[in-house]
């Protein structure tokens, strides 16, 4: 998948102080909860730190202070992560560290310190304690007692370790993470029905059904500083086939002596340097130790937390430490100890991907936190993180932690289903817009899901469309919105959804999806579109072609800009919408009353950002271009001409799709909105983007996270074929969209204006809907309705006059006539 630099990246860091040239950290990133706070690790004033990670794992990532974020579809993917770091590299100097702190990142960041001659632990370092068989032969040479272990490449070579050691035995992956691939064979026959895992080498152990501790720490290269000992109180294979993991400190005293003199020996025997640890132990019912593995890493599962919570000491900065050669924050000593600390996972009734049809948890629930998923959330696992319900608990002892965690794990249940991939999907929609403008898309959506609703009052024109799937909520509230819309999907049997062509509710809907996990553009990518300065920024510091600007507070500051910039300049607000408050400005006493206008500009919905932007004006004709983006990859779906109209004022009075693909910028446009998208961190959803054909080259205007409003997707159906309502959904849903054209025509609205401001009294389209080549005719003003024409109203329109034709000319014609035939009835409003 390709890579797009983050909107919220910078171009550089300035120097440390002295003068000496700054670090260029990688990050490998894959968690979605705060796991790791790595703003506070590392100053990212002083060094450059980079990030490569995924959308769903952008959330609580320093973004605004880093010096860049690549976003990839997982970091598993070890060709999309390289390419990842070569762009980093090229942008912001050679990585001085590569830094990974989830286990299933630790061998790519190896490969990756190996091949650019990092410091940090390389491949052949990593191996003792990623590789099991090598794990086991070097604990038993350190006369660490360990389960015997050999490797299993076949059912003979099954069959040869049972007939020595006796069944049962466990097979599991010689490089394997959260139980992963493991399996318990009973019996020769259980052996001969078992499929080995493709490409996978494997190792088999014999059955131990010893209880299992962890010991979590870290380890300074000659004996250990702080650390934990810990029971589960159920196995992770034993969580993997569907029942609750949960893990209770150990208060014991005697038993911790004999736990950290074996962990000590253990972590002499596998680890070259300082590290974090994660040791699992076996415990005989006599007492007696067995290692079973050693992860050089912090703990899974909630063990980062309960640290930092319960004992004040942060796993993930002493690892990170480790990896960047800075000072290890752990203390040497353990703080006054008097509390204890558990957890418990407690996963779905069925396998991920499923849909959690009710959530029940305890009454007095005693756990100090909790992370759980909603009811109708669906989950797809992806690690302990994402694998149901979590649960931290603290006490004064082991038993008392222990009650707690076992009556939480007796009181809560996910009742989930899984998903059918057969059943229709369900888009809940957030808001729906007026209807004159998106009557069309819910009835387009309608045809192709079943269509659900989200917005404050009753359904009125909508209900043919949604039927009774309808829950009220204040849509400017996120966790209303999320409630409503994990209820509306609770009860669907296939993939659920959720969208928005509100502009106005962008950004809360983008926060819906990132909580249910549901395809959306992310929220730092929404907030990217949505604030204008930081669209600005973002497209600068990555060379994508766009117009000078500045950041201005004040009128005097508004007209030092346009002095700077060279009138004529354009005056806008950073975040309205509709070209509300954008002005042209040709004197210095324009570009005053324009920045008036800017900050004073209101749009329904939607708050002002501080300040005003004052950009330099670029020439030439205005095009808008709408794009179905997978994987973050942008396909042009349709590109529409703009009318424009009331000038000093961006009134768009029309717009006209038609074939591009032929002019002689149509390549320029396509590379233009591509680096646009991938500037912006675009990677799933529909798009609505606004360029300049200047002289020189296109130029972006502006980036939306949204259909396009205007009638552009219907006209874009019409002229092609393409439908971007159904391809907004399929990306809901996670599916790929259909984009191929079906034919090429031309389709074109004109919004029929007041010739002055007036109160309408009566409006008739019905002739101008007869013309031959209009395929609609949409009155857009009731009776009673004021209009004011720019600046002073917000979109005055009578009218939408829609045409098709084989050229421009002809839907021209069509429209002119169209025009021609509208009736309205008006009085004047005084100025």
């Amino acid at each position: 998948m390709p890579g797009s630099t983050h909107p919220l990246g910078r171009p550089a860091a300035p120097p440390r102080r002295g003068g000496a040239a700054p670090g260029h950290v990688v990050v490998l990133h894959r968690w979605s909860d705060r796991y790791a706070d790595y703003a506070r690790y590392l100053d990212h004033t002083a060094h450059r730190v980079s990030y490569v990670t995924t959308e769903r794992a952008l959330t609580h990532l320093p973004s605004a202070q880093a010096a860049g974020v690549e976003l990839v579809d997982s970091t598993e993917n070890a060709k999309a992560v390289r390419e990842a770091v070569d762009r980093l590299a090229e942008r912001y100097g050679p990585p001085t560290r590569i830094v990974a702190l989830q286990e299933t990142d630790l061998d790519l960041a190896a490969v990756l310190r190996d091949e650019l001659s990092l410091p940090g632990p390389g491949a052949e370092e990593l191996r003792p304690v990623r590789d099991k068989l090598l794990m086991a032969q070097r604990l038993a040479a350190h006369a660490v007692p360990t389960p015997a272990t050999a490797g299993a490449p076949d059912r003979a070579a099954v069959t040869r370790f049972a007939a020595a050691h006796g069944w049962p035995v466990l097979v599991k992956p010689r490089r394997g993470t959260a139980s992963a691939h493991v399996t318990r064979l009973d019996s020769p026959r259980a052996l001969a029905a078992y499929v080995f895992p493709a490409d996978t080498d494997m190792i088999v152990q014999p059955w131990v059904p010893d209880r299992i501790l962890h010991v979590d720490g870290v380890f300074d290269g000659r004996g250990l500083r702080f650390w934990r000992a810990s029971r589960y109180l159920s196995t992770c294979l034993e969580f993997a086939s569907g029942e609750a993991l949960g893990s209770v400190e150990i208060d014991d005293g005697a038993a911790l002596e004999r736990i950290g003199a074996l962990t000590a020996r253990a972590a002499r025997a596998l680890l070259a340097r300082p590290s974090v640890f994660h040791l699992e132990l076996f415990e005989s019912g006599t007492g007696a130790l067995t290692v079973l593995e050693l992860g050089a890493r912090p703990g899974g599962a909630e063990v980062p937390f309960v640290w930092r919570e319960v004992h004040g000491v942060d796993l993930m900065a002493a690892a990170f430490a480790h990896q960047t050669d800075t000072p290890d924050p752990t203390p040497a000593a353990p703080p006054a100890a008097g509390r204890v600390g558990g957890w418990l996972l407690v996963p779905p009734s069925v396998p991920a991907p499923c849909r959690v049809r009710s959530v029940t948890l305890p009454e007095d629930g005693p756990a100090y936190a909790r992370s759980v998923p909603y009811r109708g959330q669906s989950l797809t696992g992806g690690g302990y993180e994402h694998a149901g319900a979590r649960f931290r608990f603290a006490g004064r002892g082991t038993a008392e932690v222990e009650e707690a965690l076992r009556r939480t794990a007796r009181g809560t249940a996910l009742v989930c289903t899984p998903l059918d991939a057969r059943a229709p999907g369900r888009v809940a929609v957030v808001g729906c817009g007026n209807p004159p403008y998106r009557r069309y898309a819910l009835a387009a959506l309608a045809d192709r899901v079943e269509t659900a609703l989200v917005q404050p009052g009753p359904p009125q024109w909508q209900r043919p469309y949604i039927g009774d799937r309808f829950r009220a909520a204040d849509t400017s509230d996120a966790d209303a919105v999320t409630e409503a819309v994990a209820d509306l999907l609770a009860s669907a049997d296939g993939a659920g959804a959720v969208l928005t062509w509100d502009e106005t509710l962008l950004a809360t809907t983008a926060e819906v999806a990132r909580r249910l996990n549901l395809p959306h553009l992310g929220p730092e990518a929404v907030r990217g579109c949505r604030d204008k300065l930081t669209t600005r920024q973002v497209l600068a510091a990555a060379a994508v072609p766009s117009a000078g600007f500045r950041h201005v507070h004040d009128r005097d500051g508004a007209v030092a800009a346009a002095g700077d910039l060279g009138l004529p300049v354009v005056v806008k607000p950073r975040g309205l919408a509709g070209s509300i408050g954008v002005t042209l400005a040709r004197t210095p006493d324009e570009v005053g009353r324009a920045y008036e206008s800017a900050t004073t500009s209101a749009f329904p919905g939607i708050d002002r950002l501080a300040g005003a932007i004052v950009e330099e004006y670029l020439t030439g004709p205005e095009i808008s271009v709408d794009c179905a983006v997978d994987g973050g990859r942008a396909h042009i779906v349709n590109v529409a001409r703009k009318r424009l109209g009331f000038a000093p004022y961006f009134e768009e009075i029309g717009h006209l799709v038609a074939p591009w693909r032929h002019e002689p910028w149509a390549d320029e446009v396509e590379f233009v909105v591509t680096a646009a998208h991938a500037a912006l961190g675009l990677r799933t959803g529909v798009t609505h983007s606004e360029l300049r054909l200047t002289p020189s080259r296109p130029r972006v205007v502006e980036v939306n996270g949204r259909l396009g409003g205007d009638f552009i997707p219907l006209l874009g159906r019409l002229a092609t074929g393409v439908d971007q309502v159904a391809a907004a959904a399929d990306l809901a849903l996670g599916r790929a969209p259909d984009v191929s054209p079906r034919h090429e025509r031309c389709a074109e609205v004109r919004f029929v204006y007041p010739p002055h401001d007036a109160v309408v009294h009566a409006l008739d389209v019905t002739a101008a809907a007869a013309v031959p080549g209009i395929a609609d005719a949409v009155a857009l003003a009731p009776p009673g309705t004021e209009l004011r024409l720019p600046p002073h109203g917000i979109v005055p329109r009578l009218a939408a006059l829609i045409a098709t034709g084989d050229s421009p000319e002809e839907c021209g014609r069509a429209l002119d006539a169209a025009e021609r035939a509208v009736r309205h009835r008006l009085t004047p409003l005084p100025h």
